[in-house]
């Protein structure tokens, strides 16, 4: 778990507080745009919880939340048609957006947040960041079918980076992918001729579903989330 003992560093104080990123902090220190105790910060200065820090930039800080949800099977991520239900409808959660998509018929861990800031490092395919599906099949898993899943599948001229699959039953596996193509998994499967039945997302980086059951969610918060923003290197 990170070090958060003080003296701290201005700009890790300044992240841990919401005002910015480490990065974002080291630009207004060194736009001097931050006080420490009335006077001006330089970069690499330190202070202790009883200091008063002042970004004169800033308004007051954002507090963002995180939450683990589970979408239930049926319910659209976001922009529902006439008759459709999306996240937002069902969670019941106000001021959070969903990162990233799962489709009408696949089922779990999606996660919400107010925090814009994550979105491309979650999101952009050159982080390469771990997700974990369950998924299961109508028909028996073929013999070579891990070993041509794991070496990437052509699907419409894409060849689909190198995944890892643990083999749980005669008809369900475990798929370990680090890209996130539009129905990738069901489009690999299928030209691998398996056809999927359920598909479930249950990890995201170090984040969980855990035992959520569908349509209930829990905040991120903690080690957890310190984890996964260090992750996300904010």
């Amino acid at each position: 778990m990170e070090d958060h003992s003080y003296p701290m560093r201005i700009n890790k104080y300044m992240a841990l507080k919401r005002y910015s990123t480490r990065r974002g902090a080291d630009e207004l220190i060194a736009k001097g745009k931050v006080f420490i105790n009335g006077k001006k910060a330089v970069l690499g200065s330190k202070v202790e919880e009883s200091d008063k820090v002042e970004v004169m930039t800033a308004r007051n800080p954002v507090k963002y939340v995180y939450f683990a949800y589970h979408k239930p099977i049926g319910v659209i991520t976001h922009s529902p048609k006439k008759d459709e239900m999306d996240i937002k409808q069902a969670a019941l959660l106000k001021d959070v957006a969903p990162l990233g998509r799962l489709d009408k018929n696949s089922h779990g861990l999606i996660i919400l947040t107010n925090d814009g800031r994550i979105t491309d490092r979650l999101l952009n395919p050159k982080y390469a960041h771990d997700k974990e599906y369950v998924v299961t099949t109508s028909n028996k898993l073929r013999s070579s079918f891990k070993a041509n899943m794991e070496k990437g599948v052509d699907i419409e001229g894409y060849v689909t980076k190198k995944c890892k699959i643990n083999i749980l039953t005669d008809n369900k596996f475990e798929i370990t992918l680090t890209e996130g193509k539009k129905h990738q998994i069901r489009r690999m499967c299928s030209n691998l001729f398996q056809e999927v039945s359920d598909l479930k997302r249950t990890r995201i980086m170090n984040i969980s579903l855990g035992k959520l059951g569908a349509n209930q969610y829990r905040a991120i918060e903690g080690e957890e989330l310190a984890i996964f923003m260090k992750s996300l290197d904010m």
